[in-house]
């Protein structure tokens, strides 16, 4: 996107400055989320580092728990030393799973390596792409979905208006920040959450704040 006469406009990204500008923001219109500033403080502004080993760590938390991808991840290290698309491509996908990677996932893990590797995909320009674009780009690649995207996006990039569809912590949260009957559902989700823009990333961390802070674990998406 541009502005005629004025050049591209910038990506806005997550700051610890704007992420508490964010939460000033939404408590102010939202009761429920200044609620949970109150009770638990303001969010950290919880990220991960861009590039090829976040990704694969996000496709291995794809319908698994957090906890199994998070050791899948560590025996992928363990295995094949740092994770990079480098070293992955020159894997094959028999040797991938030898680390306890799905059949599935090996697959995609590999794919990703082997199209970063021959310049189909390069993830360093996604840093200057608009959210819709990198959305579209991420995609494209086979194994990406939505919810990988958004939080790629939303943690990676740290773009301020993410909001990722079928987050399981995210709805069991709103539906007790909201008190709710039931837990909602991604239609649902997108409508409360609609109210919350241009900071729905941070209503995100906020509402993961709760769903942690009242259960004593941590972050469903940090390392």
């Amino acid at each position: 996107m541009t502005r005629s006469g004025t050049g591209p406009v910038p990506v806005q990204r997550l700051t610890r400055a704007r992420l508490l500008e964010g939460v000033d923001a939404l408590c102010a219109v939202d009761p429920d989320l200044a609620r949970i500033a109150e009770r638990f403080g303001p969010p950290p502004l919880w990220g991960r580092p861009p590039g090829y080993a976040t990704l694969v760590r996000i496709i291995l938390e794809q319908q698994v728990s957090l906890a199994s991808a998070k050791a899948t991840f560590g025996r992928m290290r363990d295995t094949f030393g740092e994770v990079t698309a480098a070293r992955i491509a020159l894997l094959s996908a028999a040797e991938i799973q030898t680390a306890g990677v799905t059949r599935q996932k090996a697959s995609y893990c590999l794919g990703l390596a082997q199209q970063i590797q021959g310049g189909a995909v390069d993830l360093r320009t996604l840093d200057r792409a608009e959210d819709q674009e990198v959305r579209r780009r991420l995609v494209e690649i086979r194994g990406i979905g939505a919810w990988t995207a958004d939080i790629y996006l939303l943690m990676a990039l740290r773009r301020p208006d993410i909001w990722p569809d079928g987050d399981l912590a995210l709805a069991t949260a709103a539906q007790q920040v909201k008190r709710l009957r039931r837990r909602p559902d991604d239609a649902r989700l997108r409508t409360l959450a609609a109210r919350w823009a241009p900071w729905r990333a941070v209503a995100a961390r906020l509402l993961w704040h709760h769903y942690l802070s009242t259960r004593g674990g941590r972050n469903p998406v940090t390392p």
